[in-house]
């Protein structure tokens, strides 16, 4: 079986999932960044499908880059621009090509949080 993906937004100053919060994933190669896929949360607050599936997966360096204030804007958390999170980028490595990462966000206006979970 081939490692996977996955990733999803809780904001924790609400209680309740991020929808609508868009996400891109990068891969890194040396120096060089190539943006791979975007993706959106849904109404749990998670991608629709993994946002790095089995078929695409190789160990590597990666980045989730989440659009934090276009969440804070539409959920009316935002306040005066510049916006203190505007975008927070996870830069993080995969090495076992069967694992599962599933690599979450919790997310206020004026903090974040992040960790490898299952």
């Amino acid at each position: 079986m081939s490692g996977y993906l996955t990733t999803h937004v809780l904001d924790t100053a609400r209680g309740c999932p991020a929808t609508g919060l868009p996400i891109t994933l990068f891969r890194f190669e040396g120096a060089a960044r190539h943006k791979l896929v975007e993706m959106t949360t849904n109404a749990d607050g998670r991608t629709n499908s993994p946002i790095l599936p089995q078929a695409d997966f190789s160990p590597g360096i990666y980045e989730l880059v989440f659009h934090a204030g276009h969440y804070l804007r539409a959920s009316g958390q935002a306040g005066a621009d510049p916006l203190f999170l505007d975008e927070v980028p996870i830069r993080f490595g995969m090495s076992d090509a069967a694992a599962h990462y599933h690599v979450p966000l919790l997310l206020s206006p004026f903090g974040y949080s992040t960790y490898r979970g299952s």
